[in-house]
């Protein structure tokens, strides 16, 4: 399955229960996550997308460790599975907040 399809399925998804998906582009700023979703309750979470076999390039290790430093949630989701995962965890914790 290809990158574009998993990506838009995560942005109908998290529409469907209330959430943002904004597409991140940061001019300047090369290899920063792919989505950064909010829930209805506020949770914000940054979301790199690859296809099962799909690899993060140096630039996008750099970023996501950039984030992770600073506090930021950040997740690298690989295939469909992985994205029905995340979504059944964030939107299950953001409807009954733990």
């Amino acid at each position: 399955m290809r990158e574009s399809s998993i990506e838009s399925y995560l942005v109908r998804k998290v529409k469907e229960h209330g959430g943002l998906c904004y597409k991140f582009v940061s001019p300047g700023n090369p290899g920063v996550p792919d989505r950064i979703v909010i829930t209805p309750t506020g949770k914000t979470v940054y979301v790199e997308l690859k296809t099962e076999i799909g690899r993060l390039a140096k630039v996008q290790r750099w970023q996501r460790s950039e984030l992770e430093k600073r506090g930021a949630d950040v997740r690298v989701l690989y295939g469909m599975d992985a994205v029905k995962e995340f979504l059944r965890e964030v939107f299950t914790d953001a409807v009954h907040p733990a």
